[in-house]
């Protein structure tokens, strides 16, 4: 399950702060192992011991919770993050907001444009000002009817049935979408979550999202306190690859809370 031990890219402002939270409640839900890394670029003086300074600030808001704190040189956070994940081991990176944004919607920066076209490792991205519920309440995934969304609902699933929280596919009828099909889509993936995870058919919600763009339906869907939105890659990623396509970037932006986005060909 992802999860299992979570990198989060770590600057002392807001957004760092916010992603640094999420991760430790991802952590605390899974049992896994958490790191903090601070990237700094090569080649300038005091770079290093800035991102020292930065690390012992996150040990600051983490207090006696335990982690492992990496100071990593690269010429790119996105990059450096990216590189780090796999020489750790790391499942999940997670990374804020970028400043300048608008409260409770998720700003891509450089960072995590980078992570979100060329990532091994799932990638989780936090709203601005956003606060970690005390537990999650549910998981929902951006659902389409194509091979790479349904590795991501079976993956979603497991993760649900072991943290005994709901699953929701969701699916959205945009300008000309023939709501009829997509309903049968979303009934037909229903079956595969189930056999995948062993979830009971109640804990399996679907649910059809309609708006003229992609923020006005997504802003007429109920999301829980506590909620956590994942998506698939694009069919156009490479295999073990994160790449998100247009519409899903859309709905990132859109979305009210964190968002997982996961590797083509996880499984």
């Amino acid at each position: 399950m992802i999860g299992e031990h979570v990198l989060v890219g770590y600057v002392h402002d807001a957004g760092g702060r916010e992603a640094l939270e999420c991760a430790r409640s991802i952590v605390a839900l899974t049992g896994g192992r958490l790191t903090v890394a601070a990237v700094h670029p090569p080649h300038r003086a005091g770079s290093a011991t800035e991102a020292g300074t930065t690390l012992d600030q996150a040990a600051a808001v983490l207090g006696d919770e335990p982690a492992d704190f990496v100071v990593q040189e690269s010429r790119g956070v996105g990059r450096g993050l990216s590189v780090l994940a796999g020489r750790i081991g790391a499942d999940l990176i997670a990374i804020g907001s970028a400043a300048g944004g608008a409260r409770g919607q998720i700003t891509i920066g450089g960072a995590a444009d980078h992570l979100l076209h060329a990532s091994s490792e799932a990638v989780l991205l936090t709203p601005a000002g956003y606060t970690p519920s005390e537990r999650l309440r549910r998981i929902t995934v951006a659902y389409v009817r194509r091979p790479q969304c349904d590795e991501a609902v079976e993956r979603a699933a497991v993760a649900a049935q072991r943290l005994e929280v709901p699953l929701r596919l969701l699916t959205l009828a945009l300008d000309d979408d023939d709501p009829d099909r997509l309903r049968d889509d979303l009934a037909l993936a229903v079956p595969p979550a189930i056999a995948a995870s062993g979830l009971e058919a109640e804990f399996v919600q679907t649910e059809l999202a309609e708006g003229d763009d992609v923020a006005t339906a997504l802003s007429g869907t109920d999301w829980e306190d506590g909620e956590l939105l994942v998506c698939a890659s694009s069919e156009d990623s490479s295999v073990h690859r994160v790449f998100l396509g247009e519409v899903a970037l859309k709905v990132l932006r859109a979305a009210p809370c964190p968002v997982a986005v996961l590797p083509r060909g996880l499984n």
